[in-house]
């Protein structure tokens, strides 16, 4: 444990959230009202019966983590109710010192006849907009005392779907009844690939990336080859959710077959007991080079502690969690906090799990901070990125010497 790193350091400093689900991330009295709004039944009509009963701080498995997101996802069905939950989410991150966010949602679980993945898209960037504009115009900023906020968005395909989950779906799984599943849902992946690149280039919507979420297991990444391929071809940057629930070899095909950029959660790179093709021979050597890869390449990994924690029954504590075989093998580790909303957490508390529960220096602390920046996928320029990131270091070093030292 660091002593010398307090929690009003950590409050000031200029932060990052590179994984964060919009869907996941709603504040609780927002999404009641809007619930209301709709007619949409809850299991519970305030916030401490719905924390009691849905967002919960300890979940039995990832399919009870999970059921919050039909209810939240029930009420962002319109332009007028994403763009105020994206601009409250942004209000959220600003207010703890947060001053990058790449906010990831699919688009295809919000639209419908009268409203296109386009519409849907734009709402969410007029939300972020509202509260960057605020936060930029501040004197603050002018002054040089604060870091701008900037934003990307990065949009979800997922790796199998049912027609429950959205008219966009129910559509694509009644026009290819004959085709496999799997044909289907890498079909589907395709599409929004193309999606995601059309409104990159040529909507003007920063759109910054591409990502693959879902169940691991028994729906490889490989199976979405193509959409991948599509992004990586357009320039589109890539991070896939691998690992999460699943060995070694879902982060390998992420990074191969997908090109991942970065990996979201990668928990289990290290669980060499996980290998399951009879073609390794050597499962220990096998995570150690994928490690040295990842390493070497910089494909920086999304972590995400608490919920981790919460998912997986495995890990029964930060202890249990391979945070610490990253930071030692040198990764390129940003802590982020997955769901705002349903792992009960922000950014600040995470980084507090870290320092008090990881043995770790202010040196990695740093780099952990800082890895943030330099691996988002900022929707300026390489050069822009360079003085942005530059603004950040000068920050962090000023406050540093304010509160630490």
């Amino acid at each position: 444990m660091s002593t010398k790193i307090t929690p009003e350091f950590i409050q000031r400093i200029p932060k990052t959230d590179l994984h964060v689900h919009l869907d996941g991330s709603l504040r609780i009295p927002t999404l009641i009202e809007l619930a209301e709004a709709a007619r949409i039944d809850l299991p519970a009509n305030d916030e401490a019966g719905l924390k009691e009963k849905v967002f919960k701080s300890h979940y039995a498995s990832l399919p009870e983590y999970l059921q919050g997101f039909a209810y939240t996802c029930a009420v962002l069905q319109n332009a007028e109710n994403l763009e105020r939950v994206a601009c409250e989410l942004a209000e959220d991150n600003l207010a703890e010192g947060v001053r990058y966010v790449e906010v990831r949602f699919a688009p295809q679980l919000h639209c419908h006849d009268d409203f296109s993945i386009a519409e849907v898209v734009r709402a969410v960037a007029k939300g972020m907009d509202r509260a960057k504009a605020a936060h930029n115009e501040s004197d603050a900023v002018a002054r040089g005392d604060d870091i701008p906020f900037e934003y990307g968005i990065i949009i979800c395909a997922l790796r199998s779907f049912n027609e429950h989950m959205s008219d966009y779906y129910r559509k694509i799984l009644n026009l290819m009844s004959y085709a496999r599943k799997k044909e289907v849902f890498a079909a589907a992946s395709l599409e929004i690939a193309r999606a995601a690149v059309a409104m990159a280039q040529k909507d003007g919507i920063p759109v910054v990336g591409f990502d693959l979420a879902g169940e691991e297991a028994g729906y490889p990444a490989d199976d979405h080859e193509a959409a991948f391929g599509y992004a990586h071809k357009h320039f589109l940057r890539k991070t896939v959710h691998a690992g999460e629930a699943y060995g070694p070899e879902s982060i390998f095909q992420a990074i191969t077959a997908c090109h991942a950029n970065r990996i979201g959660h990668g928990t289990f790179l290290f669980a060499s007991e996980m290998i399951n093709d009879a073609a390794i021979d050597n499962p220990t050597q096998y995570t150690e080079l994928l490690a040295e890869y990842i390493a070497s390449q910089r494909i920086a990994i999304e972590v995400n502690l608490t919920s981790n924690l919460q998912t997986t029954p495995s890990i029964r504590s930060v202890a249990d969690h391979p945070i610490k075989q990253m930071l030692d093998h040198n990764l390129s580790v940003s802590i982020c906090t997955d769901n705002r909303l349903v792992s009960s957490t922000t950014v600040s508390n995470e980084l507090e799990i870290l320092v008090n529960e990881v043995p770790i220096t202010p040196q990695q602390f740093r780099n952990v901070v800082i890895s943030g920046f330099k691996g988002s996928f900022y929707p300026g320029s390489y050069n822009d990125k360079r003085r942005y990131v530059r603004q950040v270091i000068n920050r962090y070093e000023a406050l540093e010497k304010e509160l630490l030292r």
